[in-house]
C-alpha cells in the first residue's frame, strides 16, 4: 500500500485536473444525448455507443491518474497507455467525415486536446522522474 505525499499530488495537480475535465465533460455530453435522445439527426445509434464508451474510459482515466498521483507506478503506466490510445482514437473520430455529427466531432476535440496535455505530462521528464 502506498502513502501520498503532499509532492506527489501537488505535482500531479495538472494531470488530475485534465483528466477530471475530461470526465466531466464526457459525463456532461451523456447527459446531452439523454436529454435530446428525440433528435435522430442529433443523436445516433453510432453517438450512443461512443459517448458511452467515452465516459466509462475517462473515468478509468481519472482513476488511473489519481492512482499515479499517489505514487502507484502501475497507475502511471496504465493512464499512459489508456490516454495515448484514446488520443488516437478521438484523432480518428475527429477526422473522418460523417461518421459523427459536427457537434460531437467538436466535443471530442476538446476531450482530444485535454488528453493531448495529459499525454505530454505523463511522458515528460518530470513524470519519468518521479
Amino acid at each position: 500500500m502506498t502513502t501520498t505525499t503532499r509532492t506527489e499530488t501537488t505535482g500531479f495537480r495538472p494531470v488530475l485536473l485534465l483528466t477530471g475535465g475530461y470526465a466531466a465533460l464526457s459525463v456532461l455530453t451523456l447527459i446531452t444525448i439523454v436529454l435530446f435522445h428525440n433528435d435522430h439527426t442529433m443523436v445516433t445509434d453510432a453517438v450512443w455507443v461512443r459517448a458511452t464508451l467515452v465516459v466509462a474510459s475517462s473515468l478509468l482515466t481519472f482513476a488511473f491518474a489519481r492512482s499515479a498521483a499517489r505514487g502507484s507506478k502501475k497507475g502511471l503506466l496504465r493512464l499512459r497507455i489508456v490516454a495515448a490510445v484514446m488520443l488516437v482514437a478521438i484523432v480518428v473520430i475527429v477526422a473522418l467525415p460523417g461518421l459523427f455529427p459536427l457537434w460531437l466531432r467538436i466535443e471530442q476535440a476538446v476531450c482530444g486536446l485535454l488528453l493531448l496535455g495529459v499525454t505530454v505530462l505523463v511522458n515528460g521528464r518530470r513524470a519519468r522522474a518521479r
